[in-house]
This record gives C-alpha cells, sequence and structure tokens, in this order.
C-alpha cells in the first residue's frame, strides 16, 4: 500500500539548547569541559558537540564534483619489472604515477635508478599526455631529473604535459642534514632550473612543498602544516627572485601533505591549508586561487604485524582526503612497511580509492564537510595553530634558518617524545600491534623483503642541519616482537578462582603480553595453589602472572606468588594496580603490576631482560 510522505516540517527544529539539555542529563552534573571537550596535541580543544555552520561557504579546491586523480607509487629497483608495475597501473585505474627514486627520502631502500638509459626503460610504452607523472628524487638530484624527464619527452607537446618534477631543495637539505651550497646560492639554482623547464614550454607545478619528511619525524598536523607553509614561501620568494611574476610563481608551487587515520584531523587538513595559503597569496596582492594539493597516506601508522588492518587505515586516509579537497591522493600499499609490494598490494591501493569514487561516489559533491560543525571547528583552529607556527618560523628568518637552528627539530622531537609516551601506555592504541595482537600469523607476500637500514655518513656543506628521521609507530613493539620471535617465549597466567574471577584480567595480560612476543596461553583457572604451581612447572614457562578479582587478590596472591617463586618463577607479574598490600605483595615475590595505563614497552623490555632476550633493531 502506499506509504504518505514524510513531512520534515512537521518535527521541531532540535537547536544547540536542546542538545546541550540531553547531554546535562547523561553528564549528571558531570564538568562539560572535562567529559566533552578534547585536546589535541596541537594544544587547541575540540567540542564533542559543536554547533552547526550554516552560513559556511565550501573551501575551494578542486572542481566540483571533479575526481581527485589515484596515484600509484612507482619504486621497484629493476627498470623492467618497474615499467610493467606502471603500465599495470595504468591499466587498472590508477590515473598517474609517483617516480620514486632511490635517492628519495621516502624511497625505503628501493627506488627507481636515476640513469638515463634506466629511466627511458622504466618509461617504455608511457604515453605522457595520458598520465600525471609526480617525480619523488632526492640529494639535489631533482635538477638533473628534471632536465632527463624534460629531454625524454622533448617530442610531446609540453602543454599537454602534466609532468611534476617535485623539486624540494629545503626537503633534500632536512632529509640529508647538509646542502652542497648556501641557501642563496640553492634558491637562485632553483630559480634557474624552473626558468629553463618552463622556457621549454612545461607549464605544471614544478616545484613542491612536502610535508611527509616532517609528518613521518613526529610532526603534529599544526607543525605540518606550518612547515609546508614556511617551506613554499620561500620557494616563492626563489621564483619571484629568479623573474617570475609572483602570480605565475604561485602557481608553480605544488604541496603534499600526510592523509593519517584521525579521519576528521585528515579531513580538515587539506581545508587548513588551503585557507592558509590564501592568507599567503592574499598578503603578496595577488588574487586567492587554489594551490595544487596532493596527499599520501603515512607511513608512520604502518605495522608490519597484521598487516592487513593497513588496509583499514588506508581507507580511512584515503576517504578524509577525499572528502577534503585533495585533488590526488597515493595510497601506500598495505605491505609496503614489510618490504616491495607484490601486484595484489598495488592493485588493493589502487581499488581502494577506486571504490571511493565509482561506487561511494564521493567525489561528487564539492566539499561536503563545509558547515558540519566539527569539520569547520577543526579547520578554524588547526589553521590559526599552523599560523602561529609559521609566524615562529618566520621569525627565525625562515624554514631553512629554523633547521640549520635546530628549532624546529626540537619541536618535533617534543612532539614524537608525547606521542611515544601515548603508544607505549596504549592511550594511542594500534591494532594488531599493541592491541589484539596476532602471534604466529603468516606475513603477507612482499617481492622483496625490506632492507636493513644503513646508517649514512655524517653529511657536510655549506649548510648544516640535525637530519630528520622518519620512524613508524609501531615499532617499538615490533623490536620487540623480532627479539621474541627466535625463542618463543611463554608467560604463565596464574587465574584465580572461577571465570567470573579472572577472564577480564587474563584477557587484559595475554594482550599486553603478546604485544612483546610473550605467548600466555590461557586455562580454565585454579583453586588449589598446588594444582597452580604443578601447572606452572608443567607449561615450561618462566614468567607468571596473577590474574583475578581484587577480593581473591586479598587472599591469595601473597601465598600464590609465594609458591611461584618457590617453583622457579624469574618474574611474578599481577594483573592489576598495587593497592594495600602492595608492601606484602612484593615481599612475597610479586615483581611488577600490569594495568592499564602502564609503560607497556618498558614493561615488556623488562620482562624479555629478565629471560635473557636481546633487542635488536629490525629493518
Amino acid at each position: 500500500m502506499d506509504q504518505p510522505a514524510l513531512d520534515l516540517d512537521s518535527f521541531p527544529p532540535a537547536t544547540r539548547a536542546d542538545w546541550l539539555a540531553l547531554v546535562e542529563g547523561v553528564l549528571k552534573g558531570a564538568p562539560y569541559d572535562r567529559r566533552m571537550l578534547t585536546r589535541t596535541p596541537d594544544g587547541f580543544s575540540l567540542d564533542a558537540l559543536p554547533e552547526r555552520r550554516r552560513d559556511a561557504a565550501p573551501i575551494a579546491g578542486r572542481a566540483a564534483g571533479a575526481p581527485w586523480k589515484v596515484i600509484a607509487r612507482l619504486d621497484h629497483d629493476d627498470p623492467a619489472r618497474a615499467n610493467a608495475q606502471m603500465l599495470e597501473d595504468l591499466n587498472g585505474g590508477a590515473e598517474g604515477v609517483s617516480l620514486v627514486f632511490a635517492s628519495s627520502p621516502y624511497a625505503g631502500g628501493f627506488g627507481l635508478p636515476a640513469r638515463f638509459e634506466e629511466l627511458a626503460a622504466t618509461l617504455d610504452g608511457l604515453m605522457p599526455e595520458m598520465a600525471t607523472l609526480r617525480v619523488e628524487v632526492g640529494g639535489f638530484q631533482g635538477r638533473d631529473i628534471a632536465l632527463a624527464l624534460a629531454r625524454l619527452f622533448e617530442k610531446v607537446d609540453p602543454a599537454a604535459l602534466d609532468l611534476r618534477f617535485g623539486l624540494d631543495p629545503i626537503g633534500d637539505f632536512a632529509a640529508r642534514g647538509a646542502a652542497p651550497i648556501d641557501w642563496g646560492t640553492l634558491s637562485a639554482r632553483l630559480g634557474q632550473t624552473v626558468t629553463a623547464l618552463r622556457g621549454r614550454g612545461l607549464t605544471a607545478p614544478m616545484v613542491r612543498a612536502d610535508g611527509r619528511l616532517h609528518h613521518g619525524a613526529g610532526a603534529t598536523d599544526a607543525q605540518e602544516l606550518a612547515a609546508v607553509l614556511a617551506t613554499a614561501l620561500a620557494y616563492l620568494r626563489a621564483l619571484e627572485a629568479a623573474g617570475l611574476p609572483l602570480d605565475e610563481a604561485a602557481r608553480t608551487i605544488e604541496v603534499t601533505l600526510t592523509a593519517d587515520v584521525d579521519q576528521f584531523g585528515t579531513q580538515a587538513k587539506p581545508r587548513a591549508f588551503r585557507l592558509l595559503w590564501q592568507n599567503v597569496l592574499e598578503a603578496c596582492g595577488l588574487d586567492p586561487s587554489p594551490v595544487a594539493l596532493h596527499m599520501e597516506t603515512a607511513w608512520r601508522s604502518l605495522t608490519r604485524h597484521d598487516a592487513h588492518v593497513n588496509l583499514l587505515r588506508g581507507t580511512i586516509a584515503a576517504f578524509a582526503a577525499g572528502v577534503g579537497g585533495a585533488d590526488s591522493v597515493s595510497v601506500l600499499p598495505f605491505t609496503q612497511a614489510l618490504g616491495l609490494p607484490d601486484a595484489q598490494a598495488r592493485r588493493l591501493a589502487r581499488n581502494t580509492q577506486l571504490i571511493l569514487m565509482e561506487e561511494s561516489n564521493l567525489h561528487r559533491v564539492a566539499d561536503p564537510g563545509a558547515g558540519a560543525g566539527a569539520i569547520e571547528e577543526r579547520t578554524e583552529k588547526l589553521a590559526a595553530a599552523a599560523w602561529e607556527l609559521f609566524r615562529q618560523i618566520e621569525r627565525e628568518g625562515g624554514m631553512v634558518e629554523a633547521l640549520e637552528a635546530g628549532s624546529w627539530q626540537a619541536r618535533l622531537d617534543a612532539a614524537r617524545a608525547l606521542r611515544a609516551k601515548d603508544i607505549a601506555t596504549r592511550r594511542l592504541p594500534l591494532t594488531g600491534t599493541s592491541e589484539f595482537p596476532l602471534l604466529g600469523e603468516a606475513a603477507p607476500a612482499v617481492l622483496a623483503p625490506a632492507r636493513p637500514r644503513v646508517p649514512r655518513p655524517a653529511a657536510e656543506g655549506a649548510l648544516m642541519c640535525e637530519p630528520l628521521r622518519g620512524a613508524r609507530l609501531a615499532e617499538p613493539f615490533e623490536r620487540l616482537r623480532a627479539a621474541a620471535a627466535s625463542t618463543a617465549p611463554t608467560v604463565f597466567l596464574a587465574a584465580l578462582g572461577t571465570a567470573a574471577d579472572f577472564t577480564a584480567r587474563a584477557g587484559f595480560a595475554r594482550a599486553a603480553f603478546e604485544a612483546g612476543g610473550l605467548a600466555a596461553p590461557g586455562n580454565d583457572g585454579f583453586t588449589d595453589t598446588a594444582a597452580l604451581v604443578e601447572a606452572f612447572r608443567a607449561s615450561g614457562a618462566r614468567l607468571a602472572c596473577l590474574c583475578s578479582s581484587d577480593a581473591l587478590y586479598a587472599a591469595s596472591a601473597i601465598e600464590v606468588a609465594t609458591a611461584l617463586k618457590a617453583a622457579g618463577a624469574l618474574r611474578v607479574y599481577l594483573a592489576g594496580k598495587a593497592g594495600e598490600d602492595e608492601p606484602a605483595q612484593r615481599a612475597a615475590g610479586i615483581d611488577a603490576y600490569l594495568f592499564a595505563g602502564v609503560d607497556l614497552v618498558a614493561f615488556l623490555e623488562a620482562a624479555q631482560a629478565a629471560l635473557g632476550i636481546a633487542l635488536r633493531v629490525e629493518p
């Protein structure tokens, strides 16, 4: 039967006051700002119930309804294999490729060779008019690679090429820690290179301000935006000094930002940068115009264990980058941290984006976050925090001077230390690594395993700084897992009482120990100390952890700990916080307490040290 149409006007409008009244009922007198405000690593607070911005306009980015470009990463060091991968990516739906050369700080031990003949072999069969080519190079080789590519495509109409050379001397300096010549000479050389390339008729953005190096070294969102903005401004000045009109110089610059697993933070990041760039252009007397903006999923968020979770991380990041207005997006294959990704991993990286666009149609609405209170608040506060940091960098003389003085590295170190603490205490959980670890998993296939990090000799030059070093968030736990892999140590869970008494803490303890590669098999619990000790001896474990309720701890923890130590336990732990009985429990042999918020990395390192396990550095 026909149903009457739903009359939306029949519902009374809900005001913010109405919502706050409902929240007050749930809070039951608790302060609103203690429960409903979140403080970000950049120091500003976010309201869980922000008001809708009915007058907000979309922030201009890519054209309304236009899809973002899917960019595949190309980093195989064999030209023939790289060529096959490139053609497969383009035939499989990618609209461009990032040419990651071996000298790039993002190459990870692989990367394309730079010789002209090998470059020609890598790009054989490519129709350059049909694809975007992004160059990623380091070690101050950008000029040579750019001229080589211009020579390779000299017979192609330059106006038809979307060839982005990625010239980034400040990024080269930050990654290497040294520059062969001073910044004045470097900036002049950059201007000469751009002028020469433009003289060949090439018009795509040629200079890149890249935030990935800063993000990998620990930057917060505002720090990444500030670094990119300060770098872009330095390039704008260099190009103007080379004789380019300011409006043309601005169009010559593109930016790359990191897309991370914080959906709203990533969605706000490109919106905030576009506002910041408009401020810079207006200060230069130019009309606002959108900057070419590429985003790549975060290297630092990838994990080596339970690597398929990286597919979810990549999906969240790509979603947020796309709806945030990125012009192009690269999704790192889910096995990137394990080594050189195979065809399946590359296909999933492409299809993550294709599904978001072709099945979910996410690109069809221009700036869908416009007017949403949470997105607008995040964008405005992020832009304000980044602008203040940018002004501090400028007061120090600019990005090069901040790197040279070490003040920028100090800011990143502080941010990284706070984040490392959150990782270690699992305030910032990593699924499959620090939470819900899966021992004995089979690692996905890769074409070649990750290569060990080879320490580079200290570079020397006219400019010197402490280089920015990237690290993944999961590495502390991965080192623990790697150290334990050869011995397969176990922890005996001394579960006391019935399942109702010990299940919650036994599950918590098992996950915590296994995050460090220490297997902790479950059992049905014990009500008899002698039976528990016999089971401990039979297990072959040298570590034990009491798991039960506070009431049973008060009644039995001292007796059981004493018995376990007498039976040969090297360390005895208790799942839970220490209470009034701590002095007596410690005297009985309880060595440490395992609870939510403990520094789990330090806890597991101590447990492994008790077993004689030495940490080693993974590639």
